[in-house]
């Protein structure tokens, strides 16, 4: 039987540096989608990677007296160093250097050129470097990039150029015909109005530098960095047959400054050459660190190894996802990092695993039916994946997890009866009886924490797995349907300690 197909991707980040706080988050919330897919029993493909090529790579190079391969090669393991620190499982990789991709990006231009898409003109106009983008003076009154906070710079150079304006009625159609192709609905809006303005032709062609794809028809042209990077997404499919079938990509998440790129540019670029659109494309917003723009200038980026320095891994994907809803801006400071730690994770969850498990290593645990049901939370969480809402899926499954909290607070299972104290004339019998009753309680909490774990594997794997040890269970949504075994349960280590 052949399984299910899930594709999907994270924006190529630029790898001008090494990787932030708001690369980690776009790449764990892809990551955690993935692994849930991947739960679901789904044949999952997770893409990754980094856009290499453009004028902001050229000059960065320069100034630290490199080539730009050179520079970037020296980069790209800080990137695969931080992806491993942070528990993402990808599946590739992939630079827009590599040969294969370049192979693709050139047939497509000249596909392009073949259908009479393209042609050469002159742009002038003016063009933000970290964006490698021109904007118009409406997008930018004031002459400063709208994204980076930067003066912009006035360019004019010979360049060629495709027919976007060909395919506004097309783009309008699609997103009509295709409500979830833009999400959250805040964003579609937004784009859609925007090409209602109507759309001019794309200069797709650099002469001004040459750290780029070369036309195969004009070697004096690089392709534009957004043309070059957009087709990643599509040349990761190619490089072997046993990929083709995961093409179009299913989500794509990227961030909102970026939404336009990908649901203007693309989508037609690939209508031109007839190949399947994505089915999704989901923009979440922007992180500020309290409550100030995140970068480099501001001095408060904070980078991979001093994130999970605060309370680690798991503590920080979870943080990021719990803290606000995927598609809004979100705030990080390290107090609320500490206290989301401190009670969700360590009171709550740790404490709830330690406590059972001590229990359990001292007086076993007994088969009998779990009250403690897991059909709605199931269900629930279901709806919210299906939905991207992922802060949601957590709430539910914390919710969850206070039900078992109040379950073990209610059963007592630590007072174990004792004859002389509760049934004096029932000796042996009554002790016997009451231990099993705590050793059935016993049971159901312990089941109750395998279908918490499981549940939250995509958020938190290193802690669910720890957990399934503890518990002697396996990682799989077909558990949660399977009683726990009768096995010797042996007391958990601290999985959250605590910060003062």
């Amino acid at each position: 039987m052949t399984k299910e197909t899930f594709y999907i991707t994270t924006p190529i980040y630029y790898p001008n540096d090494i990787p932030h706080l708001g690369h980690a988050y776009t790449t764990i919330a892809s990551d955690i989608i993935a692994r849930w897919n991947k739960l679901q029993g789904k044949e999952v493909f997770f893409l990754t990677g980094t856009d290499e090529h453009g004028k902001k790579i050229e000059d960065t190079a320069k100034k630290h007296k490199q080539k730009p391969k050179e520079f970037i090669d020296k980069l790209i393991p800080e990137y695969k160093k931080d992806w491993k620190t942070l528990n993402i499982e990808y599946d590739r990789f992939i630079r827009t250097t590599d040969k294969d991709h370049e192979a693709v990006v050139q047939k497509i231009l000249q596909k392009l050129q073949d259908k009479g898409d393209i042609y050469l003109g002159e742009y002038e106009g003016f063009y933000c470097i970290s964006c490698e983008a021109y904007y118009t003076e409406k997008d930018a009154p004031n002459l400063q990039c709208p994204v980076h906070e930067k003066q912009l710079e006035k360019l004019k150079e010979e360049s060629y150029f495709f027919r976007l304006s060909k395919y506004e009625k097309f783009l309008l159609d699609h997103y009509k015909n295709n409500p979830n192709f833009i999400l959250p609905k805040k964003r579609a809006n937004e784009v859609i109005n925007r090409v209602k303005e109507g759309l001019k032709d794309l200069s797709i062609s650099r002469t001004s530098f040459d750290w780029g794809i070369p036309f195969p028809f004009d070697k004096k042209h690089v392709a534009f960095v957004w043309v070059d990077a957009l087709f990643n997404y599509y040349s990761a499919t190619q490089e072997n047959k046993k990929l083709n079938k995961f093409w179009p990509t299913d989500l794509h998440l990227i961030g909102k400054d970026i939404l336009w790129f990908h649901t203007v540019y693309w989508p037609a670029l690939l209508e031109a050459v007839k190949l399947p659109l994505p089915k999704t494309v989901f923009a979440h917003g922007w992180w500020t660190v309290n409550n100030k723009k995140m970068g480099k200038s501001a001095g408060n980026a904070i980078k991979i190894n001093d994130l999970v320095k605060i309370a680690g891994v798991d503590s920080a994907r979870y943080f990021l996802l719990r803290e606000t809803p995927l598609g809004d801006d979100g705030d990080f400071s390290q107090e609320m990092l500490i206290e989301r730690h401190n009670n969700e994770l360590a009171n709550k969850l740790g404490n709830l695993v330690s406590r059972v498990s001590t229990l359990a290593e001292k007086y076993g645990i007994e088969k009998t039916k779990n009250t403690l049901e897991i059909e709605e939370t199931l269900k629930q969480v279901n709806e919210h994946f299906n939905n991207y809402e992922l802060h949601k899926v957590l709430e539910i499954i914390f919710h969850y997890v206070d039900k078992t909290n109040e379950y073990i607070q209610e059963k007592k299972p630590w007072e174990v009866c004792s004859p002389q104290r509760e049934a004096p004339q029932q000796g042996e019998e009554a002790r016997s009886k009451s231990e099993s009753n705590s050793r059935k309680v016993l049971y159901e909490l312990a089941t109750a924490i395998k279908n918490i774990a499981i549940l939250l594997f995509p958020f938190m794997p290193e802690t669910a797995e720890k957990i399934s040890k503890t518990f002697n269970f396996k990682i799989s949504l077909d558990e949660l349907d399977k009683p726990l075994k009768e096995s010797k349960i042996v007391k958990s280590e601290i999985l959250f300690q605590k910060i003062q």
